[in-house]
């Protein structure tokens, strides 16, 4: 078995070189003969064919998890591109699709047969969850290059001819391993190099006209599993639909919110391991908007399995929240100190923010990457799929989602301006703060399920979900203000007389300053959104 857990401490992972591959595949006979390409439409010539011979080890799980989600992990030999490659799943889409296939790939050095570089295995961590890769096939392809070039000379396609050979591994085999069973076949391929997407209809009914024939299999690796491509059934991650428009029932909408966030978790996981910007972020908000979805329909559900995905998703948002948390104080903290002149205890303040800031944010980029490799992670990913596919529906919840989502809005309105009521009783200082925060909370609630009413109610829904996102911007930077003035008076002690303590005092006025715009701020959005925000929101 190869190794499937990256390192992931800061600085160590080497990120893989990209790009983005646009095809179609066509299945063909053994004695079909490559037309003229340069007849094509903005084809001035066809370069010579160019011959090679890869040979390609394709690496998938015993239950052939990477294929089931149109994922593939190789390592060729040959050619101009030998190396590790990552195709990742299609962007719009796939399989048989009559519209071209677009993938994102990534590339890695030869290194070793049998050890998968980290920098690949990071972008399927989320999908292997923890289940080890082995070699699962072998392929020999002889290709014939035909390249497209304009009348500029651009290099428009190619056309790949490709005679095949597969043989499956069986479990336990590595690379040198006897063949399993071969099959041959022949197909071409057609991708885009710096050409458009308008060649692919005129191509396609000259490659047809040749007895090309659209391809039966997503890619050579499917065809080469053949049944087993697919695993145990595992989802391919695409968002249902809402076939029935505005009389989709409440679950159904439900599940294709739910679904988008899925797969923005899936998206974002490899930015956070990698501690790209915004990535934990995106997944923090993609987590929030489950959480707030589930507790506002959860009457729909069976409540124990919800309730379990509820606690989970709270779990994984405090562990991202600590490095974010922090994360945004530090660059708060930096843009104030920043605006001040050089001195001494600028100098000083700053080497003290960072210090305590910076180490609470490496603390809880730690903790986060340990929690990205723990069972406990890829178990909740599993009961996200579960839920998404089998959602546990109460056999009585059959309520229309244009009704179940206006009562859930108005729910969430309601909320909301119970604690705007106790905000403006509550007594000036900590008390005042806390309930602000509230505030926050709640409109972020209200926001996140006018969403979801926004894909069976359309533009109301989507006039509350701005409103209530303006409310929420405006008590963040309030609430980040109020972090920032807690943590000054921590790291700045006032009996301090040196030049640090002044500057920290500085920041610290120039935070109460802050809180009073946004409060000020708040006021206004609050009034403008007042009517929009009555009882009976939709």
């Amino acid at each position: 078995m190869v190794r499937t857990r990256a390192r992931m401490r800061k600085g160590q992972l080497v990120k893989a070189s990209q790009g983005l591959e646009i095809e179609k595949k066509y299945d063909v006979d053994d004695d079909a003969a490559v037309p003229a390409l340069d007849s094509l439409p903005g084809v001035a010539r066809a370069g010579a064919p160019h011959i090679a011979v890869l040979e390609a080890v394709y690496f998938d799980t015993a239950r052939h998890i990477l294929a089931s989600r149109r994922i593939t992990l190789r390592r060729r030999t040959g050619g101009s591109d030998a190396g590790w490659h990552l195709k990742l799943p299609p962007l719009e889409s796939g399989g048989t699709s009559t519209e071209p296939q677009q993938r994102r790939e990534l590339h890695a050095p030869l290194g070793q047969p049998g050890v998968v570089p980290d920098s690949l295995l990071v972008h399927i961590q989320a999908y292997l969850r923890g289940a080890a890769v082995a070699p699962v096939v072998r392929l020999e392809t002889r290709r014939t290059t035909h390249a497209l070039y304009g009348g500029d000379g651009v290099h428009l396609a190619d056309l790949a001819d490709d005679r095949v050979t597969a043989e499956r591994l069986h479990p336990g085999q590595g690379e040198g391993a006897g063949p399993g069973g071969q099959q041959q076949w022949r197909e071409w391929e057609l991708e885009l190099v710096h050409g458009g997407p308008e060649l692919f209809a005129p191509a396609e009914e000259l490659l047809v006209q040749a007895g090309a024939r659209p391809a039966g299999h997503a890619s050579k690796l499917a065809r080469a599993l053949g049944g087993e491509a697919g695993g145990e059934s595992v989802h391919d991650g695409s968002t249902p639909d809402l076939a029935a428009g505005r009389k989709a029932p409440a679950a159904a909408v439900v599940t294709v919110y739910v679904a988008a966030q899925i797969q923005e978790i899936l998206a974002q996981d490899p930015g956070v391991r990698l501690e790209e910007p915004e990535s934990v972020h995106n997944m923090r908000s993609a987590v929030r908007r489950i959480r707030s979805a589930l507790a506002a329909y959860r009457k729909l559900y069976s409540a124990r399995p919800v309730r379990h995905v509820r606690d989970e998703l709270k779990w994984l948002g405090q562990v991202l929240g600590g490095p974010r948390d922090a994360e945004v104080l530090l660059d708060r903290l930096r843009g104030h100190l920043g605006e001040l002149p050089p001195s001494q205890g600028v100098a000083a303040a700053s080497d003290r923010v960072e210090r305590k800031v910076g180490g609470a944010f490496d603390d809880g980029y730690r903790q986060l990457q340990e929690a990205l490799r723990s069972d406990r992670y890829f178990r909740l990913l599993d009961d996200l799929e579960a839920f998404r596919n089998a959602p546990p529906v109460r056999s009585e919840a059959v309520a229309r989602g244009r009704r179940e989502s206006a009562k859930a809005v108005d729910k969430s309105a309601r909320r909301l301006r119970r604690s705007h009521k106790a905000a403006t009783r509550a007594r000036r200082g900590t008390d005042h703060e806390n309930a602000l925060h509230q505030v926050r909370k709640d409109a972020k609630r209200l926001r996140h399920v006018a969403e979801t009413a926004a894909l069976v109610r359309g533009k109301r829904a989507r006039k509350v979900a701005k409103a209530a996102q303006r409310q929420q911007k405006i008590l963040g930077d309030f609430h980040d203000a109020v972090i920032a003035r807690d943590l000054l008076i921590t790291v700045g002690s006032r009996q301090e007389q040196t030049a640090a303590a002044a500057v920290f005092a500085e920041l610290e006025n120039r935070q109460d300053e802050l809180m009073k715009d946004a409060e000020a701020k708040y006021r206004k959005a609050r009034r403008k959104s007042r009517e929009l925000l009555r009882r009976g929101v939709l």
